[in-house]
C-alpha cells in the first residue's frame, strides 16, 4: 500500500434531496466552514435534477438559490472522478420527480490519522454505516417513554 494512500481519511458520500427544486444555501456557509477548519475534503460535488418526467440532468454550480451570486463558487471543478453518471442516475432514483440534489463525496480529515494508525497496525475496515439521525431520536424517545 503506497504512502499516500495510507494517509487518506474515511471517503464519505451524501445525497441532500432540495423538494421543489428550493436551494436556500443555508448549508452551504458550513460546508465551507468544515473544509477551512480542515475536517473534510471535498472530493467531489454535483448537483443534479429529477424532472417530473423522471429525466435526469446536471446542474452547474453557479448561481443555485437565485440571488444573482455564485453560491458555490469555491468548489468549482471539485471532482476526483469517483462521482460517474452511473453513480449519478443511482443517486437520482431516491430523488422525487421534480426535485434536485447535491452529491457531495469528501473525506474526513478529522479520522485520517486515526485511520493511518491503524492501517500501518495492520488492521483494515470490514464495515461501516450510517445510523439515520431519525432512528437515533426514535430510539431515545422510547427510551424516555420506558422510564
Amino acid at each position: 500500500m503506497s504512502e499516500e494512500i495510507q494517509e487518506v481519511g474515511p471517503i464519505d458520500y451524501l445525497v441532500v434531496e432540495f423538494p421543489g427544486n428550493r436551494m436556500t444555501g443555508k448549508g452551504f456557509p458550513l460546508l465551507v466552514d468544515l473544509v477551512d477548519r480542515g475536517l473534510i475534503r471535498i472530493l467531489d460535488l454535483m448537483f443534479v435534477k429529477k424532472e417530473v418526467d423522471g429525466s435526469v440532468t446536471g446542474m452547474e454550480i453557479a448561481d443555485l438559490t437565485g440571488d444573482g451570486e455564485l453560491d458555490l463558487a469555491v468548489f468549482e471543478g471539485a471532482s476526483s472522478g469517483l462521482l460517474g453518471q452511473d453513480d449519478i442516475e443511482e443517486a437520482a432514483t431516491a430523488l422525487e420527480p421534480g426535485c434536485s440534489a447535491g452529491i457531495l463525496v469528501y473525506e474526513n480529515l478529522w479520522a485520517a490519522p486515526f485511520a493511518t494508525a491503524l492501517r500501518r497496525g495492520g488492521a483494515r475496515m470490514v464495515a461501516s454505516g450510517r445510523i439515520p439521525v431519525s432512528a437515533v431520536l426514535d430510539a431515545l424517545d422510547a427510551a424516555e417513554a420506558a422510564r
